[in-house]
C-alpha cells in the first residue's frame, strides 16, 4: 500500500514543520498526527471484516465506506480524542485531526474514473469535490516524493536541534 505510507510521510512532515513554531508539539504528538493519517483508511478493514458481517452482528445497516467521508473522519477523530487522557485531549485532538486532514487533502488530488473526490462535507451534503487527478494511489512515485520530503524535513530538524544545543 504505497499510498498509506505516503500519508504517514505527509503527516510527519507537516507536524514536524509545525513543531518548529509550536513548542508543545513534541515527538509524541507528531506520532499521534501520523496515527491520524490512518483514520480515513480505516475503510480497508472491509478486506478483513465485510460490511454484511458487521450488519449481521449489529442488526443495522452498515458500511465501512463512511470512514472516507468528512463526517466519518470527524466521528473517528472524536472517538480517538475520547480515548486520550483528559489532559491530552485538546492537543491530541488537534494533531489527530491534522493527520486526518492531510490524508483527506492528499486523497482529494487522486485520479478517479469520475473526476470527483470523496464526500468531504458529508453528512451536510452529498457533494463530491472535483479532483485534479494528479496521481493514482497505486503509483509508487508519490510515496518516493513524500518520503524524500520527510527525509529532508527530518534532516533539517536534526540540524536545528544540533544547532540549538551548540548555542546552549
Amino acid at each position: 500500500m504505497p499510498d498509506l505510507l505516503a500519508h504517514v510521510f505527509i503527516a510527519y512532515s507537516v507536524c514536524r514543520i509545525l513543531s518548529w513554531r509550536l513548542s508543545w508539539l513534541t515527538n509524541q504528538y507528531i506520532t499521534l498526527g501520523m496515527v491520524g493519517a490512518f483514520i480515513p483508511d480505516l475503510v480497508k478493514i472491509k478486506l478483513v471484516i465485510p460490511d454484511w458481517r458487521v450488519e449481521q452482528l449489529l442488526g443495522v445497516p452498515f458500511s465501512w465506506e463512511s470512514f472516507t467521508t468528512g463526517g466519518g473522519v470527524l466521528l473517528s477523530t472524536l472517538i480517538g480524542v475520547v480515548l486520550l487522557s483528559a489532559t491530552e485531549r485538546r492537543k491530541g485532538g488537534i494533531v489527530l485531526a491534522l493527520g486526518a486532514l492531510t490524508h483527506l487533502i492528499a486523497d482529494s488530488l487522486l485520479r478517479t474514473p469520475t473526476g470527483r473526490s470523496t464526500q468531504l462535507l458529508w453528512p451536510i451534503t452529498q457533494y463530491t469535490t472535483p479532483t485534479p487527478g494528479l496521481y493514482l494511489s497505486t503509483q509508487p512515485e508519490p510515496t518516493i516524493v513524500t518520503g524524500g520530503c520527510a527525509i529532508l524535513v527530518w534532516g533539517i530538524h536534526q540540524y536545528r536541534v544540533k544547532d540549538s544545543k551548540a548555542e546552549s
